[in-house]
């Protein structure tokens, strides 16, 4: 009886641990997407601005002296 106890704890542990590592290798491939994203969000970022700087000036572009 107690060798049964301590066979299904192994089995249980076994699993946690399994579920576990499974987990951190979901939460690692989610934080390099994240990462690559926020890289590719910064590249846009940069793409606009440089768009944004080589638009003729326009007066409805500018801030009105007040701001």
């Amino acid at each position: 009886m107690e060798d049964k106890r301590l066979t299904d704890l192994e089995l249980k542990f076994m699993e946690q641990e399994h579920a576990l590592s499974e987990l951190s290798d979901i939460v690692n491939r989610q934080w390099q997407e994240i990462e690559a994203l926020k890289r590719k969000l910064l590249q846009a970022n940069d793409r606009i601005v440089t768009l944004e700087d080589a638009l003729p000036s326009s007066p409805d572009r500018e801030k009105p002296p007040h701001y």
